[in-house]
């Protein structure tokens, strides 16, 4: 089961920008299962539901990039369903992994209710950190043909929601993911990480001055 979704997956990732490309999906698996090793209550997580719904969570990102759909998490929900059906799972794994695809992303209001969710979340929310979250932020900037800095829009007169340029983005909302993490580990590997943006953001204000 899980090769065969690992395979049917892929293919929709064969022409997704480098932010939200295949190689996003396996570093979330790499940080689910770091996750899932460092969780108290292990012998509580189905981790076949969590593994599922990071090889699906972003199936739906490309089409959303492309403007053909309003909402990739939910339109991932439904594909992934079909996905797994079509494959022989189970209709309670169906409904769990559908959730997790569901409730992964960060602006809209579905809350992750399962702890094979808040995993889910927390993995997704972890890549987007940290030396790996620098990179993604600029690369999705210059996809979308956005500044990467200017001086007439600081983030504090920014009204945009993620930000009009990405060093706001990292203002925005990348530094914000900490304080969304829902288990103890996503937290503390997420302070880490976020201690680096923040020095990383400390650098870059200091080359804008001319001081380094």
């Amino acid at each position: 089961m899980l090769e065969a979704v690992r395979t049917r997956a892929r293919t929709y990732f064969e022409a997704a920008p480098p932010a939200h490309d295949w190689h996003h999906v396996q570093r979330v698996e790499t940080l689910a299962e770091t996750l899932l090793d460092r969780h108290p209550e292990t012998d509580e997580i189905d981790d076949q539901v969590v593994t599922l719904a990071v090889l699906l969570h972003d199936i739906g990102r490309e089409k959303e990039d492309r403007g053909e759909i309003d909402d990739h998490s939910a339109w991932g929900a439904e594909e992934a369903g079909r996905i797994l059906e079509d494959l022989g799972a189970d209709p309670a794994t169906i409904e769990a992994v559908r959730h997790c695809v569901r409730a992964h992303r960060y602006s809209n209001a579905v809350e992750p209710e399962s702890l094979e969710a808040k995993l889910v979340s927390d993995a997704d929310n972890l890549d987007a950190l940290g030396a790996v979250g620098i990179a993604r932020t600029f690369a999705h900037g210059a996809a979308l043909g956005e500044a990467i800095h200017d001086p007439a829009v600081p983030p504090a007169d920014d009204e945009t929601s993620a930000g009009a340029t990405q060093y706001n983005h990292l203002h925005k909302k990348i530094l914000d993911l900490p304080e969304r993490m829902y288990t103890d580990v996503g937290r503390e590997l997420a302070a880490d990480r976020a201690a680096f943006v923040r020095e990383y953001v400390a650098q870059f204000d200091a080359e804008l001055a001319g001081e380094r």
